[in-house]
């Protein structure tokens, strides 16, 4: 009988040996975890230093206990480990509470993972479910209970605790959302940051801010019962609970542009700190503008998307950027990667080409039916008069005018030049129909073209990034320097012209009063595509706002012209802008 019991217990513990074997043979080292690699993380910030977005693995200071104020982890521990002081790292209470409280559930209701397991879990193991994980999972969690004091695990998981929107511990979140550093969190945020790990992105105070403070009272509710804090404290701090507003919705367009060459722009950087040009108010008056007028007469006029862009025409800077109704319907940037024919819009760089052959404003232009070959470009509902001013031309959008002046100009070559001169970009096809605007173009540099106007004569390149920062220094941010491109007298002589179109033109939906308005309505075959290029003053800054309208199968709209809805959109736009 002894014979056997010790055969037994030498079986037994070679079982047992072997079984932990197979339990650890891929356990990783934890002293390699503890400094596990992260993919580098991009902040952008609005041009004021609001944060915007971020991208990667984004991390904060590595903050001491010692220097959070004490609430922040009485918290962590109140809602997520009540007797984490006290376990050796594995809570039979906490297990046999939970397991009692999913069986009358009928379902997973509690979980009775310590913050060490947690930290186990999160630091060394993938999430799959297994007993074998489990298994590795208590044999980390011990390893960890004997490596480290309670105080340095609680530092630990606090600083590399996942909390949502790619932030890595309580500074990176505290700033991410609350914007100041973990050390001066106040009590309400505390607890919504304490509330987080449950359920990282499910409870993200950005993308769920009502679940996000639904949790942070619970937690309150929890440090209430362990009398951390009083009930009239968790009254008044939940009635304190109010999160700053979201960065604008759809800025997901300008932030993909910003980010394009990234790699190129600013390689082996590791972590960046982008602050860009953006403008979060004019941001959120152009989406919601925008939105309105596609939802009313939008709808009704079967117009199904529209892109916007507004910039700085001094430099470039670009102010605003919506590439379509819903970023999260259809991140397609419709501003810069769509190519539409732009129509009348186009005609401006047709009075350029022959006002470098002589022609001014007060010159005359025949307005007469022209045919050339087997082509007779129309005017619409234009009767004609003769001979009109080339103000007058382009403030009606005189088709015929506008084909002899290309003629008159050097053909459609020197038209194509002016308009590559001042940036615009891909084929310009050498045909007479070039003056009727039969090229495709993007949005962002047709309006980017204008700026010209605006500015005196100079080509701006648009740029969204403003200064770049690496953890270590300050980046060089590519840009491109303005060029002369326009003699003053005739940027001046197009900025006259322009703004008769919407004073007395087809432009007059954008005109404002009391605020100098110059601009361009464009409108293709069967109403495809509607455009609105202008420019205005706005808090002393030249702004060039474009707009384009249509559908993104190149289904007509319902007679919608540059001069109606696009036209009106700029108007409420710059309507909200200081003058």
């Amino acid at each position: 009988m002894l014979r056997l019991l010790l055969l037994g217990g030498i079986w037994g513990s070679l079982a047992m040996a072997l079984l932990l074997l197979w339990f650890a043979w891929d356990l990783p080292r934890p002293e390699q975890a503890l400094a596990t690699t992260r993919r580098p993380s991009v902040t952008l910030e609005a041009r004021d230093g609001r944060l915007m977005a971020t991208s990667g693995d984004l991390y904060g200071e590595a903050v001491r206990l010692a220097e959070l104020p004490a609430y922040l982890p009485a918290a962590l521990m109140a809602v997520e480990d009540r007797r984490f002081r006290s376990h050796f790292g594995l809570d039979p209470v906490g297990l046999g509470r939970a397991a009692l409280a999913n069986l009358r559930a009928g379902r997973v209701v509690q979980g009775g993972s310590t913050l060490t397991q947690q930290l186990a879990k999160n630091l060394f193991l993938t999430p799959a479910r297994s007993f074998r994980r489990k298994a590795q999972e208590a044999m980390l969690t011990l390893w960890l209970e004997r490596r480290f004091t309670k105080d340095q695990l609680l530092e630990i998981y606090l600083n590399r605790v996942y909390l949502g929107s790619g932030a890595y511990g309580v500074d990176a979140a505290a700033r991410l959302y609350f914007g100041v550093p973990a050390r001066r969190v106040t009590l309400w945020q505390a607890a919504i940051l304490a509330g987080l790990p449950k359920a990282p992105s499910r409870l993200n105070p950005r993308s769920n801010p009502d679940a996000a403070i639904r949790r942070g009272a619970d937690v309150l509710a929890a440090m209430r019962e362990e009398d951390l804090i009083t009930a009239r404290q968790q009254a008044l701090e939940a009635e304190r609970m109010v999160l700053p507003p979201r960065p604008s919705g759809d800025a997901g367009w300008f932030s993909d542009w910003v980010q394009a060459d990234l790699a190129e722009d600013y390689p082996g950087s590791g972590d960046l700190v982008l602050r860009t040009t953006l403008d979060l108010r004019l941001q959120a008056v152009v989406e919601r503008r925008l939105e309105a007028l596609l939802a009313g007469p939008g709808r009704a006029a079967e117009a199904g998307q529209g892109a916007v862009v507004a910039l700085d025409a001094r430099d470039g800077a670009v102010r605003a950027m919506a590439g379509g109704r819903s970023y999260r319907a259809s991140p397609f940037n419709r501003a810069t990667a769509a190519r539409r024919q732009p129509g009348s819009v186009f005609k401006p760089f047709v009075w350029l080409a022959a006002m470098e052959r002589g022609l001014g404003p007060e010159d005359g232009v025949s307005d007469a039916p022209l045919t050339l070959g087997r082509w007779s470009p129309g005017n619409g509902a234009w009767r004609p008069r003769g001979m009109i001013t080339l103000e007058d031309a382009l403030a009606h959008s005189v088709n015929t005018a506008a084909v002899r002046l290309l003629q008159q100009g050097g053909g459609a070559g020197e038209v194509a030049g002016m308009a590559r001169r001042l940036g615009i970009q891909g084929r310009l096809p050498e045909h007479p129909s070039l003056a009727l605007g039969t090229a495709e173009v993007t949005l962002l540099d047709l309006t980017a073209a204008y700026a010209a106007f605006a500015n005196g004569g100079f080509r701006i390149t648009p740029y969204g990034v403003q200064r770049a920062k690496s953890a270590e220094r300050l980046l060089a941010v590519p840009r491109t320097a303005p060029q002369r491109a326009l003699r003053p007298a005739q940027a001046a002589a197009m900025r006259r012209m322009l703004a008769a179109v919407v004073r007395e033109g087809t432009g007059r939906a954008a005109a404002l009063p009391g605020r100098a308005v110059a601009g361009k309505t464009g409108t293709t075959q069967d109403f495809r595509d509607a455009w609105f290029v202008g420019f205005a003053a706005s808090g002393g800054v030249p702004l060039v706002i474009g707009v384009w309208l249509g559908n993104d199968d190149g289904s007509p709209m319902n007679k919608v012209s540059g001069g109606s809805l696009p036209a009106r959109l700029f108007h409420d736009v710059l309507q909200e802008m200081p003058p």
